[in-house]
């Protein structure tokens, strides 16, 4: 298998753009050549089938949504942080589709579910334990269910903003922060 860090890169943003767009039916070494724009078979050097490109493609999209480290230096705001998550999300919208997508296809291939699943867990026991080592607010079933709201208001934006039109996206952050952290008591 090659090793060019930057072409495997691109070919993973490739991928990317195709599972959000086309849905995992489209995704193919040969459509991510073409997204590429480099010549066929390119993407079979570099990932030796579908499968590894599946969970190549995890591992990128968590390279690409990594907050930036100047959103969470200073005096830290949950609301904040929450509303920076989803000006990400809408920046990079096909991110979010693509591990929407890949989600549903875990649903299809349990390997890529045990995979998804334990990533997954990994990634949310790390931002649970780095929201409770900031001294945010809440506890840690609080920080869990403002998580799943979170991924609902997420997904929600992502397949029908409409849905939430009425709801203004700031004020129902706010609501959820208000309502899943309160403030921990000092005992």
């Amino acid at each position: 298998m090659r090793q060019n860090p930057e072409r495997r890169a691109a070919l993973l943003d490739a991928a990317i753009e195709v599972l959000a767009r086309e849905g995992s039916r489209g995704l193919t070494l040969r459509a991510v050549d073409k997204e590429a724009g480099v010549p066929t078979g390119t993407a079979s050097n570099y990932f030796a089938n579908r499968s590894q490109l599946l969970g190549q493609i995890l591992r990128r999209t968590r390279e690409r949504l990594v907050p930036d480290q100047a959103a969470l230096a200073g005096p830290l705001d949950t609301a904040a942080l929450l509303r920076d998550l989803v000006d990400r999300m809408r920046r990079e919208r096909s991110v979010h589709i693509a591990m929407l997508e890949l989600r549903l296809e875990g649903t299809r291939r349990p390997e890529l579910q045990q995979e998804l699943a334990a990533f997954q867990g990994l990634e949310l026991e790390a931002n649970v334990t780095w929201h409770l080592d900031a001294g945010l607010p809440g506890d840690r079933t609080g920080v869990v269910l403002l998580y799943l709201a979170m991924l609902g208001l997420i997904v929600d934006d992502l397949t029908a903003p409409e849905l939430l039109a009425r709801y203004p996206v700031d004020g129902l952050i706010d609501a959820m922060v208000e309502r899943l952290l309160p403030e921990r008591s000092e005992d």
